[in-house]
C-alpha cells in the first residue's frame, strides 16, 4: 500500500492496522521532494523542522511531522520515497484521464510514486493507492493539465528557423503534419531573428504522442533541412 505523508497521522494509523492484520504487507510512504519532513525525521531519529518549498501537494507540505505519528509509524513504514513536481502533475492528469477522478496534488502523490518509476519492483503485485483528497483549484488544474502534457511528451515547444518568404511557413507546417504532429500555436519572432532578413524564427507549440514521437519529429525536421532549437519542459 502506498500512502502520502504530511504530518504522518494517516500513515501511522493505516500502518498500525494493516501490520496487525497482515505483517507481511509493505507500507510505503511518499513525500513531495519539496517537503521531506518524514524522511528527515527518519534520518535524524527524531522529529525535526525542515524548510519546505512550494509544492503542488500543498496538503503534504508541513514543516515537521507529528511526534506521536512518527513514534508509531517509524517502525511500521517499510520505505519512503520522494516525488518531483512533474510526477505529481502527471499523476493528477492520469487520474482524470484514465480513472475519471479529480484529485488534488496530495491525493495524487501515491500514483505519482508509481508513475515515477521508483516502485518498479511492485509490478505484477497487488498494490493499493490511497487518494487523500480532491480539493483542487480549477485555475491551477487548467495550468496543470498542460504542464503534465509537457512532462508526458504530449506537448512540445521549439523554435524553427524558416525562410521568410511566401511558402516558408506552409512548408514547416507540412513537415510537422508529415511527422504526425498537430500544430497548437505558432508565433513569428522577427524582432529577435538576427540580421539574416531572409530567415525568421518561428516559435512552435505542437501536440505529440510521447517523448519518442518528439524525437521523430525533430529528426524529420533535421532531415529536411529545418534548423530547430528545443525548449525545455517544466519539471
Amino acid at each position: 500500500i502506498v500512502i502520502p505523508i504530511g504530518g504522518g497521522g494517516l500513515i501511522a494509523g493505516v500502518a498500525t492496522a494493516l501490520k496487525h492484520l497482515k505483517p507481511t504487507i509493505q507500507v510505503i510512504g511518499v513525500e513531495p521532494a519539496n517537503s521531506t519532513c518524514f524522511t528527515s525525521a527518519l534520518a535524524e531519529g527524531r522529529c525535526v523542522r525542515v524548510p519546505s518549498q512550494p509544492t503542488l501537494a500543498d496538503g503534504l507540505a508541513v514543516g515537521i511531522v507529528g511526534d506521536n505519528a512518527f513514534d508509531i509509524a517509524k517502525s511500521k513504514v517499510d520505505r519512503v520515497i520522494q516525488i518531483s513536481e512533474g510526477d505529481i502533475a502527471l499523476a493528477i492528469v492520469r487520474l482524470m484521464e484514465l480513472e475519471k477522478s479529480v484529485v488534488e496534488g496530495a491525493g495524487a502523490a501515491s500514483l505519482a510514486a508509481i508513475t515515477s518509476g521508483q516502485l518498479a519492483d511492485l509490478a505484477g503485485k497487488k498494490v493499493a493507492l490511497v487518494l487523500t483528497g480532491g480539493n483542487i483549484d480549477l485555475t491551477i488544474l487548467s495550468r496543470l493539465i498542460e504542464s503534465a502534457l509537457v512532462v508526458d511528451g504530449r506537448l512540445v515547444r521549439f523554435t524553427a528557423v524558416i525562410s521568410d518568404r511566401p511558402g516558408g511557413l506552409a512548408r514547416l507546417t507540412s513537415l510537422i503534419a508529415e511527422a504526425g504532429g498537430s500544430v497548437k500555436e505558432i508565433t513569428h519572432d522577427r524582432l529577435f531573428s538576427g540580421p539574416n532578413v531572409a530567415a525568421v524564427n518561428v516559435l512552435c507549440t505542437v501536440e505529440t504522442r510521447d517523448q519518442g514521437h518528439i524525437e521523430e519529429l525533430y529528426q524529420h525536421l533535421t532531415a529536411n533541412g529545418v534548423r530547430h532549437f528545443a525548449h525545455l519542459g517544466r519539471e
